[in-house]
């Protein structure tokens, strides 16, 4: 899930971006070339599959997929599985529809791509923001965040390929994931800062049913190595954790913003930028997921 949110989240930012510069040069705005749709719409299908190709090794039973399309009406999850091929098709539409010289065609299609872009957004981010018995998650900061940080690694990479096939282009898009990036960061960080804050409602003592102010686990017993640890626990260390933060701090915010701010707009160091973020949000997104206190661990905190 953390190679899928990331991809998919920057093939969906890259898409908004194109469409955008689209919209611009059908009211005359712009110039946007065709090698720089081509290339981005082939970018954003090619990121959009390896990113579903990487979540379906989330399931149990890959071949049966197809089901989870099945309770559209309640679960965010149906919803992003139907959301996502409408996406895709539609970016795929906008390319040919551009190839076959049907402007109008395909400005519209990419209007209902870069909606279904943002609407991905939301169902992405409410699975998680909806579960409400994680509070880490339940909060309507989760899918806006999803948006940003997936918005501003899809404008760096419109603004690589703008530098390589664009230039008049480059500095919009530049500038507009330095401005996405730098509200992502406060967005993020202010999550981080409420996670910390909360009080837990379920202490060891609470668990068990034992008020003794020292309550030490020693073992797991015969749950050691169960499909519990497994799923809603990440196995590392504190140090691990905090080397994460960092991480995702640095190559996913601070670096960006510095470098976008003051160094130049060249095609090798804006490439370089956007796959240096990328790896940033990946520590991002494994910390989104690593920092949450489910009430299961306080059984299964260690082996013993």
């Amino acid at each position: 899930m953390i190679f899928f949110t990331t991809l998919a989240g920057a093939a969906q930012g890259l898409l908004i971006a194109l469409v955008g510069a689209d919209v611009a040069a059908a009211l005359s705005l712009a110039t946007l070339p065709d090698p720089l749709r081509y290339a981005g719409a082939a970018t954003v299908l090619a990121l959009g599959g390896i990113g579903l190709a990487a979540a379906t090794f989330h399931l149990g039973h890959p071949l049966r997929a197809w089901r989870s399309a099945a309770m559209w009406r309640t679960s965010w999850l149906s919803r992003e599985v139907i959301v996502l091929p409408l996406f895709l098709a539609l970016t795929l539409a906008w390319a040919a529809a551009h190839a076959w010289t049907m402007p109008t065609v395909a400005v519209a299609c990419g209007l209902a791509a870069s909606a279904m872009a943002v609407l991905l957004y939301l169902c992405t981010g409410m699975i998680y923001g909806a579960v409400k018995a994680i509070r880490e998650w339940a909060t309507p900061l989760t899918p806006l965040n999803f948006a940003l940080l997936g918005s501003a690694s899809g404008l760096l990479l419109a603004a690589a390929f703008a530098a390589w096939l664009a230039p008049a282009l480059t500095r919009a898009f530049a500038f507009s994931a330095l401005v996405l990036t730098l509200i992502g960061a406060a967005t993020r960080g202010g999550v981080a800062w409420r996670n910390h804050t909360l009080a837990p409602k379920t202490t060891l003592q609470s668990a068990i049913g034992v008020r003794h102010p020292h309550i030490v686990q020693s073992s797991q017993g015969a749950m050691g190595g169960s499909f519990n640890t497994r799923e809603f626990f990440h196995g590392r260390s504190e140090s691990y954790l905090r080397r994460m933060r960092w991480a995702a701090i640095v190559l996913g915010f601070a670096v960006p913003a510095v470098a976008l701010a003051t160094a130049p707009l060249a095609v090798a160091s804006l490439a370089a930028l956007a796959i240096l973020q990328w790896l940033g949000m990946l520590a991002e997104r494994w910390v989104f997921f690593a920092e949450v206190r489910h009430p299961q661990n306080l059984y299964y905190q260690r082996v013993g």
